[in-house]
């Protein structure tokens, strides 16, 4: 069993979908610059992510949509017929200059990892999830879809089966399109309801694939670890997986502009704890959070769980550095705790009935598997 590495890019660095765009803060350069200042990321530990070859995005995606994206970068524009077939160039999905580059070495990170993990252990690319890229077409700021390629990659290893669990606020409808019907792949996702892309409803099961749990708006810390306990890691023990993937996307965390969920970033930490004694391979990917202190912190702590690493109650003077180096052009002014600690203080609260409800749903429409 290989130790546990972290995946990062030079390419994130400068990189951005424009000014006005949530994705127009840095985010893998600064959970990165976060850990280093931490001492967390030894030699060895830090891994440069290669570029997935087009064959390897090929697996997935379709050659005509890589043609448009590939000449989408090296044109900077597109055609009205190429932004209405496969979404490039939109508000979600702009033209920017490393908009073929950035995914397709995202992607190659969670081949790496998958290769990684191989015979074992746990691997973090937090420029992967997402989660939202289909065949043919970009869709939710994801221009190839990382955790589907990733996946294949595992199955393709001889692995035969895959839990996929996704707690980003946004639904994975990307993952889930993928493996419609899949006997090998269970899919399980915790995601605010009606919210874009209003898809993965409680009765949505994919063809027997995939569990959805659409949560109310201020969902809390109490909900989620109830949620934890009750379904998704029951769910997962029962499928017996040889691999799990987990999109910890940081936009359920309460800072973020593009949900209206309550969470804390110490939720993100007790999925990966409770995670990762289920299966002997873990693969742990970033993707929603538009907020660059609270992904940050989230993400960090996310390794800090992955690693083993103990977290200081203050953080010293060149992790803060990093932290108030960081700049947003949207909206929002940090707290002096976010500056200067890692940790969320806990957000709790009543576990409200319709989340029993639902939750109790699912275990017993499950029951066979639980």
């Amino acid at each position: 069993m290989s130790a546990p590495i972290f995946i990062g890019s030079r390419i994130y660095r400068g990189s951005s979908y424009g000014r006005l765009h949530p994705l127009s803060i840095e985010r893998v350069p600064a959970v990165t610059d976060l850990c280093r200042a931490l001492g967390w990321l030894p030699d060895g530990v830090y891994q440069t992510s290669p570029r997935a070859k087009r064959a390897a995005l090929a697996q997935f995606h379709t050659e005509t949509y890589l043609d448009a994206l590939i000449r989408a970068e090296s044109d900077g524009a597109v055609s009205d017929a190429v932004r209405e077939r496969h979404g490039l160039g939109t508000l979600s999905n702009p033209v920017f200059p490393e908009m073929f580059r950035r995914p397709a070495t995202a992607v190659g990170g969670g081949l790496l990892a998958a290769d990684r993990v191989a015979s074992g252990g746990m691997a973090y690319n937090p420029g992967g999830g997402t989660h939202h890229g289909f065949a043919d077409r970009a869709a939710g700021f994801c221009y190839l879809n990382e955790p589907v390629l990733t996946i294949r990659r595992l199955l393709a290893m001889g692995l035969s089966r895959v839990a996929y669990v996704d707690i980003d606020a946004h639904h994975g409808d990307g993952v889930e399109a993928a493996f419609v019907g899949s006997e090998r792949v269970r899919l399980i996702s915790v995601h605010e309801a009606q919210r874009w892309p209003f898809t993965g409803g409680l009765d949505d099961d994919a063809g027997g694939a995939a569990i959805n749990l659409p949560v109310p708006k201020d969902f809390n810390d109490d909900e989620f670890l109830f949620v934890l306990g009750e379904l998704i890691l029951p769910l997962v023990e029962a499928f017996r997986p040889e691999a799990i993937f987990l999109q910890c996307g940081a936009d359920a965390v309460a800072e973020d502009p593009l949900s209206r969920l309550s969470l804390s970033n110490l939720c993100h930490r007790a999925t990966v704890r409770g995670l990762r004694s289920l299966s002997p391979r873990l693969i742990v990917s970033g993707g929603g959070g538009y907020n660059p202190w609270s992904v940050a912190r989230c993400w960090a702590g996310v390794w800090a769980e992955i690693a083993g690493m103990d977290i200081p109650v203050l953080l010293p003077e060149a992790a803060q550095t990093v932290l108030r180096g960081l700049s947003w052009s949207r909206k929002g002014t940090p707290s002096e705790a976010m500056l200067t600690s890692l940790s969320d203080a806990p957000r709790g609260g009543q576990i409200r009935h319709e989340i029993r409800k639902s939750v109790h749903h699912l275990r017993a429409r499950w029951s066979i598997q639980v």
